[in-house]
């Protein structure tokens, strides 16, 4: 695996554990339904990871991206349903969203 995706999954698991120690319900609350969402249902969590990771292209936030990426690479997206959605992403979020799209394709191909 990607050595920059491994090393963003441990400092976000160090970092949201910080975060649950505090025991604060309502971030508790908010953790769990982020979770239950991208779950499988009557869309695939496959199909819910990418709809998260151009929401997080559009949005133009690396960590977002970075997390979905990882978690696309879990669920096995293959580089042709990465590539569609990185189109959509760009047709929806504008050549803003270039810096983003560059930073994700280095991400998701070991910066081949």
């Amino acid at each position: 695996m990607n050595k920059k995706i491994m090393d963003f999954r441990q400092r976000r698991e160090k970092l949201n554990q910080i975060i649950l120690d505090r025991d604060n319900v309502n971030i508790k609350r908010f953790f769990a339904i982020d979770t239950a969402t991208y779950r499988g249902g009557a869309l695939n969590a496959k199909t819910k990871e990418l709809l998260g990771l151009v929401a997080s292209t559009v949005l133009r936030c690396d960590d977002c991206i970075t997390y979905h990426l990882d978690r696309c690479i879990e669920e096995k997206v293959s580089d042709d349903e990465f590539d569609e959605a990185m189109a959509i992403a760009l047709i929806v979020g504008g050549s803003i969203t270039i810096p983003h799209l560059r930073r994700a394709y280095e991400l998701w191909t070991g910066g081949k």
